[in-house]
């Protein structure tokens, strides 16, 4: 089994590391981090250009990531998939016989992610396996009703 972490170093990304990597290391299993470079259209020079740019961004953003789960003593798998993010990390989830998919979340609101296809949002539907969802921040806390402590 392992722990599959769809990672791009949003703030979101970003937290949801640290948990993937302490989750990895409570079931001994490796991290596979998994960056989907799907790019919009499918033909010509501009969409090669973008793809390029896409796959170099990840292999950025997962160089980072590994090397932050190394220095935690995780082994990692790292995957730069030709798919967008929800379709590539659901593809590596089953490859990798995933526990567990983690992803962060950028605070958008439950409509926004709705309307706008959200990779937790879609993840939450789609996956066979459990997500767990990171929000970028710790939510405010809220001050007690007056009147009470």
């Amino acid at each position: 089994m392992s722990v599959v972490l769809g990672y791009d170093e949003s703030p979101g990304a970003l937290r949801a590391l640290d948990v993937a990597i302490q989750t990895a290391a409570a079931f001994h299993e490796p991290l596979v981090l998994v960056y989907g470079a799907g790019a919009p259209g499918s033909l010509g020079e501009e969409y090669r250009a973008h793809s390029d740019a896409l796959r170099s961004a990840g292999r950025e953003a997962l160089a980072h990531a590994r090397s932050t789960a190394e220095t935690a003593g995780v082994p990692t798998v790292v995957e730069i998939l030709d798919a967008h993010p929800a379709q590539a990390l659901l593809d590596a989830a089953a490859r990798h016989a995933a526990r567990v998919v983690v992803v962060g979340s950028y605070g958008e609101s439950p409509m926004r992610g709705a309307l706008l296809g959200s990779t937790p949002h879609k993840l939450l539907h789609l996956s066979s396996v459990p997500v767990l969802c990171v929000p970028a921040a710790d939510p405010p806390v809220a001050d007690p009703p007056p009147g009470r402590p």
